[in-house]
């Protein structure tokens, strides 16, 4: 079964707007796992404006599920994840200043770069995976690098699924059906919804783990968190 992974990123931005500890992330990322998430997700981004790097360090004893701590490789990150040492790190291109994840890597322009820094990591026992675009070539050079696995960037996918799934989820299968040729583990994140789960993993049914964040959160203040994680699981169980 694809794993779910939950981004509790939003929950902190919640937390950080009043200041204090309401509401609590550590407890929530608990309660994530007891309603059955197979994973937590985390990005802390440099200036901190969610999940913070003290948030990481009180994670990392707690959790019984896997631990996935994405984000740019710069200086303080690379300190931060060899020191925690989650299941799984993955390394997104983003620019200090950005809202959210815009962009998958260049594996071919910064080949060289990333290879250093996923060395580095596999070294301490981590999976590495790259966030990418859904191009057959930047998943095949994921693999020459050194990459245990690849995310698939799926925001243009969410994006435009109201008006052509079956066409816009063409990209995501070639560079899905790459992965799997190469030896990749397969991940994929980025406005994964209730609405468009289901497609996705109907069409791309090997997919080892979705992270999803801001959608969830957001039908959780609907349904509940429980609730939420149950629908979002039976769009994985298909």
């Amino acid at each position: 079964m694809t794993k779910l992974s939950i981004n509790i990123n939003k929950v902190a931005t919640i937390r950080n707007a009043r200041g204090g500890n309401t509401p609590n992330v550590i407890q929530f990322a608990l309660d994530c796992e007891r309603f059955g998430a197979q994973g937590i997700t985390v990005h802390p981004r440099p200036d901190e404006r969610h999940i913070r790097y003290d948030d990481v360090y009180q994670l990392r004893p707690l959790l019984s599920q896997e631990f996935n701590i994405e984000g740019n490789p710069m200086g303080r990150f690379i300190h931060l994840v060899n020191d925690v040492k989650p299941a799984q790190v993955t390394l997104v291109p983003d620019a200090e200043d950005v809202i959210t994840s815009n962009a998958g890597w260049d594996t071919i322009r910064h080949a060289d770069y990333l290879k250093g820094i996923v060395a580095l990591f596999k070294s301490h026992g981590i999976r590495v995976s790259l966030f990418v675009d859904p191009v057959p070539e930047m998943v095949r050079k994921a693999a020459e690098i050194g990459a245990d696995r690849v995310e698939l960037y799926t925001e243009a996918y969410a994006a435009r699924y109201a008006e052509n799934r079956e066409a816009d989820i063409q990209p995501y299968i070639e560079a899905a059906k790459v992965a799997r040729e190469c030896g990749l583990g397969l991940n994929a994140g980025h406005d994964l919804s209730l609405e468009n789960l289901r497609y996705f993993h109907q069409e791309i049914p090997w997919v080892d783990e979705v992270s999803i964040g801001h959608a969830l959160i957001s039908d959780a203040l609907y349904l509940g968190i429980e609730e939420t994680i149950r629908q979002y699981l039976d769009c994985l169980r298909d």
